[in-house]
């Protein structure tokens, strides 16, 4: 007598999986985007003959456009095919990358970085955000992902820098390469569908307004990734002038930084769902603190600033994807929420690089590792306003 056998199971894909993996993947490219400027900036300014204050203005004219893209994306990502608009930044970032070292006339460069910076800051709040109403509030370890590919691609820039250096083309095929890399990531974006905006389901408690811990995130994140650039964009710099390194060493302790940050970011992966976010935080802030005196009080010690570097990067690792998700707990995550989170984080990309970049020949390099630790200082303050404000000590798990 035959039997039915009951069919084997079949493993069925997550419908959440290839949407992340976009991101992840659009977040590698924001990586390789990101890092490239500082290690090809000495090269940008022979190209265009300009001084290092003249051609710091790059940093400025980008986190402008980072700053601008981020007003303009809220509203969009409200509206749109998130999709669409993520891919169409993409496009953007890869044309704006073919063109940077082409161009002669600083105005002009600038002009593109400013796109280049639109198209960032378009594609950065995107990811994070769709990420946000894909995972919702099991969000926290995917959001660490997230950032590690970003840091996975900020890594893997210098590298390539390097090696183009190596090869005597200059930062010319570096930044082909990278333009190369964008745009199968678009196309594969647009394969995938948008996912609908956050919203209660019912049953589901609506997360309340809070104006003054939206305020107090942004100024965070402002302060923040101000140090985060400001190191990933001058230590190339710095160590050069310093004569620490060669431009290639140099180039190498850039990718160092970002290592690290990539590294600690996969590492708070399993963290982030085991520590309270407050912890997280504070840890970080006193290891980036510790860092910054370690390369402080040995200036002209290889060994310190290498110590130092990596001890920077992975103890800012996580600052970023925890403070977005903790603000996910706290609040609801819409576009335009979200867009002044990466408005605070576009200023602070934009002022601090700057202002770096006017002392820097007058007050001499050291001027560099000062201010970013006089922001990680003020970075503190703010944190410790930011959870007496969220009241997560009678939170409990939060």
């Amino acid at each position: 007598m035959n039997t039915i056998q009951p069919s084997s199971p079949v493993a069925v894909r997550p419908t959440w999986l290839p949407k992340t993996i976009a991101y992840y993947a659009a977040f590698i490219i924001l990586g390789l985007t990101a890092a490239v400027l500082g290690p090809t900036l000495q090269g940008l300014a022979e190209n265009t003959g300009t001084l290092l204050s003249e051609i710091s203005f790059l940093f400025s004219a980008r986190a402008l456009g980072y700053l601008s893209g981020s007003l303009l994306a809220g509203r969009l990502y409200d509206r749109y095919s998130g999709h669409r608009v993520i891919a169409l930044a993409l496009a953007l970032i890869a044309v704006a990358l073919a063109l940077t070292p082409l161009i002669s006339l600083l105005w002009l460069l600038a002009a593109v970085t400013y796109i280049l910076g639109i198209a960032e800051g378009t594609a950065d709040l995107g990811g994070n955000l769709m990420l946000v109403w894909v995972h919702r509030a099991g969000v926290g370890p995917f959001m660490n992902g997230l950032h590690f590919c970003f840091g996975l691609g900020a890594f893997l820039s210098p590298v390539i820098v390097a090696q183009a250096l190596h090869a005597g083309s200059g930062p010319q095929m570096a930044y082909w390469i990278l333009a190369g890399l964008a745009l199968p990531v678009c196309f594969y974006i647009l394969s995938q569908s948008s996912p609908p905006p956050e919203k209660a389901t019912p049953g589901e408690a609506r997360k309340p307004s809070n104006p003054l811990l939206a305020a107090l995130v942004g100024l965070f994140f402002f302060l923040y990734v101000g140090a985060e650039s400001s190191y990933g964009g001058w230590i190339f710099t710095y160590a050069t002038r310093l004569g620490l390194g060669a431009a290639e060493s140099a180039a190498y302790l850039t990718s160092a930084f970002w290592g690290a940050l990539t590294t600690g970011r996969l590492l708070a992966i399993p963290i982030a769902s085991r520590l309270r976010a407050r912890w997280i935080l504070l840890f970080d802030l006193l290891g980036c603190v510790a860092s910054m005196l370690v390369i402080l009080l040995f200036p002209t010690s290889l060994f310190a600033i290498w110590i130092g570097t990596l001890g920077l990067g992975a103890c800012m690792a996580s600052i970023f994807p925890t403070t977005l998700t903790f603000a996910e707990r706290r609040m609801e995550i819409t576009g335009k929420a979200s867009s002044w989170f990466f408005v605070g984080a576009g200023a602070g990309g934009m002022v601090l690089p700057w202002l770096i970049g006017q002392l820097f020949e007058r007050l001499g390099a050291y001027v560099t590792m000062y201010a970013i630790l006089a922001n990680l200082l003020l970075a503190g303050v703010v944190f410790a306003w930011m959870m007496f404000r969220a009241n997560l000590i009678a939170s409990p798990g939060q």
